[in-house]
């Protein structure tokens, strides 16, 4: 089976019914998506399904081929939300800020100048154990700056 990964193809056998996360992890070693609750609650797994912000957790590695991924280490280095990240110091413990980013990314690639108010529910899926919501909203607004 051949599976498509931040721009990259990937031969992989596997079951199908494997869930993306572990796929991820354990077979491509792309370990910036975090396992957290295998509930689809947390956020920590989040990665973009063509463009789109899914739970890895949730998801069969399946459902999925021939489809385009983008994990938390597929956005550049240089991209204006990893850059206010750091700008804004937004971790703590860090254990969520993978998925954080990966929802954030997927915000502005919709949105590049979203209100609070749209990124307070666009981020409120992706729960962080440290509570920096004001630092992960204050850093989304200062990535929507950034891009122009």
């Amino acid at each position: 089976m051949e599976l498509r990964v931040n721009g990259r193809l990937y031969k992989i056998e596997v079951d199908p019914d494997t869930h993306l996360l572990w796929v991820l992890r354990e077979h491509l070693r792309l370990t910036g998506t975090k396992f957290g609750c295998l509930k689809a609650i947390c956020g920590s797994c989040t990665v973009l399904v063509e463009g789109e912000p899914v739970r890895s957790c949730s998801v069969q590695v399946g459902e999925v081929f021939g489809r385009e991924i983008t994990t938390v280490e597929g956005i550049p280095k240089d991209h204006p939300v990893k850059r206010a990240w750091k700008e804004v110091g937004v971790p703590q413990c860090g254990y969520c800020q993978s998925g954080q980013i990966v929802q954030a990314y997927a915000l502005l690639s919709k949105n590049p100048r979203p209100t609070r108010e749209e990124i307070v529910r666009a981020m409120k899926g992706n729960l962080c154990r440290c509570g920096t919501y004001p630092r992960i909203i204050r850093a989304v607004m200062r990535a929507s700056e950034m891009m122009g």
